[in-house]
């Protein structure tokens, strides 16, 4: 098996030669920004994301950070910090392969397969965060009222994620998010914030 820092070198690689426009900060590779599209035939359809990644040092033995830097309504992304709730990517992701559901192998073509488990970084743009806006887990929500009212109702839910879409989720928006580490919403202590206590943490679309 290759070395932690080999494989780190190789994923942010991978994911940067991909359609992803990857931003890096501060020209390393253990902090960068992408541009994520929300997947079609959801609610978030349209929508346009700057995403903070954040590689601990321990990666690929602990999952990445991620964080949306324009504003999204979604029971499980903090509202004020857009950290996303991270025990949904711990249950999923493998210091081997990245994120791979294994529980959603069955019935698969082979390309889906081969991507989910060699795609490593990749699969935190094409698979996770795609399944977290297609089915919202509002009984383990880090914004509380996007759960409820996504429980009480869903056609007010419904029509405020696309409300936020239209005010914060538009290309200018991602030119103007904020993107280095002294932005007050997505410092460490921030992203900390939406972390499960287990202490491990993660997972898209790309440019239509």
């Amino acid at each position: 098996m290759s070395s932690p820092s080999k494989r780190r070198d190789m994923d942010v690689m991978k994911l940067m030669m991909s359609d992803y426009s990857v931003e890096t900060i501060n020209d390393g590779i253990s902090e960068f920004n992408v541009e994520f599209h929300g997947p079609k035939e959801s609610l978030y359809e349209g929508g346009v994301w700057k995403v903070r990644v954040e590689l601990p040092d321990a990666y690929p033995y602990k999952s990445p950070s991620i964080g949306f830097l324009n504003k999204i309504f979604h029971p499980n992304v903090d509202e004020l910090s857009g950290s996303v709730c991270l025990d949904v990517i711990n249950q999923s992701w493998s210091p081997m392969f990245g994120i791979c559901p294994f529980t959603e192998l069955k019935g698969r073509d082979v390309e889906w397969i081969i991507l989910c488990l060699y795609a490593d970084l990749l699969n935190v743009f094409e698979v996770f965060l795609p399944q977290l806006l297609l089915y919202p887990n509002p009984s383990d929500p880090l914004n509380g009222d996007a759960a409820s009212l996504m429980m009480k109702d869903k056609e007010q839910y419904e029509q405020k994620v696309k409300e936020y879409c239209e005010r914060y989720a538009k290309k200018e928006h991602i030119v103007n998010a904020p993107t280095d580490e002294s932005d007050e919403e997505l410092s460490d202590e921030d992203f900390s914030d939406g972390r499960s206590d287990s202490d491990d943490d993660v997972a898209g679309h790309a440019d239509p």
